[in-house]
This record gives structure tokens, sequence and C-alpha cells, in this order.
């Protein structure tokens, strides 16, 4: 009887967590609205203190943003790369380095102190794909060519690469850095064991291609992405499905955690992105936009969601913006 008891009150709080978040996100569905580039912004992610972001764009730049107090303003325009920055990821734990990936074949590193390139190396391929090790360790970098290269973070040496024989899509480590997962084109989740790289297992995510991956702050939970249009929410421990969201249309691109691990967020070519609640599979809140989304990050710390869509300006020219949504909605 007490199991049963303290099964009803969880599940009470859940439901009571869920019409918080709605009641928030009506009160704070305003959003700001930020130039930063010349062409469309295909990166966006926030530093671990939760008041830079960073956008990566077809302009060949990366933008540098002071957030605080519901305003933000482009403090730096980092040039150096001869491409597209298709991804971008900052330090876990150093709020002043950032690592960009391009398809001119490099991948550099940003220190945010000195607002300029500290770090670059030549890879084999177009990168497309960028992701930290939780302990700062190590880089993975993902190319068109489905090789993943690994670099050491401190010494910015290549130490190890991987090449695969199917599509591979978003990378990224579990929480302990000792397992590494790639989403792939036929659906599924390949996770490898780290830093040997020994194959471990196959999770079948998706019947379509699994496009996009991430881990919630604390490691419990991680979502894909699909071609199918569907979102799956996984245990991490124990490597099964817990639910599944379908409220888009079309293929989702991307995925977030909230800081608190209660919401995600994700977008695809439709002209919303879904904000679900994780505990119950709920929906909780849309933000509607004028073009297809490119990419979804919350803040580390705060209820702030960063998006980037396809938008043009009034001559259909690339708008090159990035949008902060989860402002008081007075504003």
């Amino acid at each position: 009887m007490e199991l049963i008891n303290n099964i009803w009150d969880e599940l009470e709080g859940h439901w009571t967590d869920l019409k918080r978040q709605r009641d928030y996100f009506t009160k704070h569905s305003g959003r700001l609205e930020v130039q930063g580039h010349e062409a469309k912004v295909h990166a966006v992610g926030w530093s671990c203190c939760g008041t830079r972001l960073a956008t990566g764009s077809f302009d060949r730049t990366v933008s540098i943003y002071n957030v605080d107090n519901e305003t933000a303003k482009v403090v730096v325009n980092c040039k150096g790369h001869d491409e597209s920055v298709d991804q971008l990821c900052w330090h876990p734990h150093n709020q002043n380095l950032l690592i960009t990936a391009s398809t001119d074949k490099t991948v550099k590193m940003w220190d945010t102190r000195v607002n300029r390139c500290v770090h670059s190396k030549t890879t084999k391929g177009e990168n497309i794909n960028v992701t930290w090790s939780p302990d700062g360790k190590s880089i993975a970098i993902g190319n068109k060519d489905d090789l993943i290269t690994f670099i050491d973070a401190e010494s910015f040496e290549i130490v190890k690469e991987h090449s695969c024989k199917i599509e591979v899509n978003e990378i990224s480590w579990n929480r302990c850095s000792d397992l590494f997962f790639m989403s792939n084109g036929h659906g599924c989740i390949d996770i490898l064991r780290y830093p040997d790289l020994e194959f471990v297992q196959s999770l079948k995510a998706h019947p379509a291609n699994c496009i996009c991956l991430k881990f919630d702050l604390t490691g419990k939970y991680f979502a894909t992405g699909s071609a199918d249009a569907l979102v799956s929410l996984w245990d991490t421990d124990e490597l099964v499905c817990l639910r599944t969201f379908s409220r888009l249309d079309w293929p989702v691109r991307t995925v977030s955690f909230s800081f608190d691990s209660r919401l995600l967020a994700s977008g695809s070519e439709d002209l919303s992105i879904d904000i679900s609640h994780i505990q119950t599979g709920e929906h909780v809140a849309e933000v509607t936009c004028n073009a297809p989304t490119f990419a979804v990050a919350w803040s580390p710390n705060k209820p702030l969601l960063a998006f980037a869509c396809d938008d043009k300006d009034k001559h259909d020219r690339d708008a090159g913006t990035v949008q902060i949504y989860g402002l008081s909605s007075r504003k």
C-alpha cells in the first residue's frame, strides 16, 4: 500500500509540475530577436554560465552575445573560417572556450577573453558536427564522409579516427565520458566504449534516419529526433525508450533539454517549435516560427530557449538572426 501511495504521489507531482510549467510560459511567452550575421544561422549554443550565447552562420563567422536581464547584445563577431560554420560547442566547464566545426575542413577553438582563435586543426573532410566530452578532455568532430575525428582538448592534436560505413549524424558522449553515442541513417544509435572505441551496442531508435541526439545536463536522459517526425526519450542507464513525442509533422532536426531536465524542445520544418513535459509527455508550449528551424538550445540555468530559423528579411534575404524565447510577455 505504501508503494502505491508513493507512486501516486510521484504522478501527482508530475501533473502539478506540468500545470506550473504551462502557467509559467503563458506569462513568459515573450521573445527577443538579435541580428548577428549576414546569412542564415546554422548553430546555436550557450556557455556553461548561461550569460553568453554563440551562433555559427553560413556567412563563415561566429557571433558571441552577452545575455543579461532579458537583453542580448553582440559583443564580437569572430572571423577565420573559409566556409560555413555548421556546428559549435562550448567547453562544459570553462565559459571562455568555444569549438566550431566548418565545411572548410577545419575545427577551431576560440577564447572569448581575447576574442580570437587560439587553436586550429585541419581535418580530412567537411565538418558538420562537433561535441565536447563532459569531462572537458576530448573533442569529437564528424564530417560528411562519416569519419569521426577525436582531438585531445589540451594539446589540440588528433588522437583517434573512427570511420563509419553508414551515415553518421549527431554525436555525443554520456555524462561519464566513457561511452560515445552516434545517431545514424538507419535510425539507430550506435554506442562505443571510449577511449578504445570498442563497439558496445546498437539501439533501434527509429524506423527512419536518426538526425539528432542530445543528453540532458544530468546525463539521466537522452533524446533522439528522426526523419519520421518523432522524438524519442531514452533512459541512459537502462537504454530503454521511455516515451515518444509526435506533435511535429516534418523531420526533426534539433532537440534540447531544459536546464532542470523537465522540458524538451524540438524543431523541424514545421513552423513551430514544440516544448514538451518530460515526465508526462504532455504539451507545454508552442513557439511559432516564420520558417523552418535549424537549431534550438535551452539555457543551462534559466528557462530561456534560443533558436535559429531560416528567416528572411523584407527583401527576402537571409535575416541572420537568433531568437530567445521565455521572456516576460510584457516585453
